[in-house]
């Protein structure tokens, strides 16, 4: 009631200048969370999903046809994703940065889509019997979602969305035969060293 009062007493020159002060904070807070970068993207994640991306670009060298060779890749990229999303999970967790909202929020919307759209190409691929062009379709996709993903976090995820674009470029007009090798750059070489310089500069 006091405060009731209290407000009632306020000339109405002075609400209206408390109200635009409240739209004015309200338009800054929400300015700043539109403009920050999503700094959770985790380092010691990327160099486990670099090794699970060695491994298996190294088991699936060895297969024999085309099926057994599918099933590893989609085996190691399963992997590698719960790997990276728990790293991720547990880092935005730590930085007190929620996934469902926000930034966070923008940085897996920006790299998802890629991902699903990669899955329901493989599936058609596969049906096509054209699993030779998996490599290239593979990298520029992950390639791209980072790209998008990358807008909201530090520069240096870009700089590895379009090392995955450039080298799934290259796998589109590179011999089949270098598929698995491209892979290996690509899904363990790329992850391990950005993962490593990620750890350094922005933290595990």
């Amino acid at each position: 009631m006091t405060s009731l009062r209290r407000l009632r007493a306020l000339p109405p020159a002075r609400l209206a200048l408390d109200g635009r002060a409240a739209a004015d904070l309200r338009f800054i807070r929400e300015t700043m969370e539109r403009s920050a970068a999503f700094t959770a993207v985790p380092g010691k994640g990327g160099v486990a999903m670099g090794a699970v991306g060695c491994a298996g670009a190294a088991l699936a060298s060895v297969q024999t046809t085309a099926p057994a060779w599918l099933v590893v890749w989609v085996a190691t990229a399963a992997v590698a994703s719960v790997v990276g999303t728990v790293a991720l999970w547990r880092k935005a967790r730590a930085a007190g940065l929620p996934m469902s909202c926000g930034v966070g929020a923008r940085f897996v919307g920006g790299l998802c889509p890629p991902l699903v759209a990669g899955a329901a190409i493989t599936l058609a691929l596969f049906r096509a019997d054209a699993t030779a062009t998996l490599p290239a379709v593979w990298l520029a996709l992950y390639g791209t979602g980072l790209l998008a993903a990358g807008l909201f976090s530090a520069r240096v995820v870009r700089v590895l969305g379009a090392s995955f674009l450039t080298l799934g470029l290259a796998a589109a007009g590179a011999p089949t035969a270098w598929g698995d090798a491209l892979m290996a750059a690509g899904f363990g070489g790329l992850h391990l060293c950005f993962g490593a310089a990620i750890w350094r500069r922005h933290g595990g």
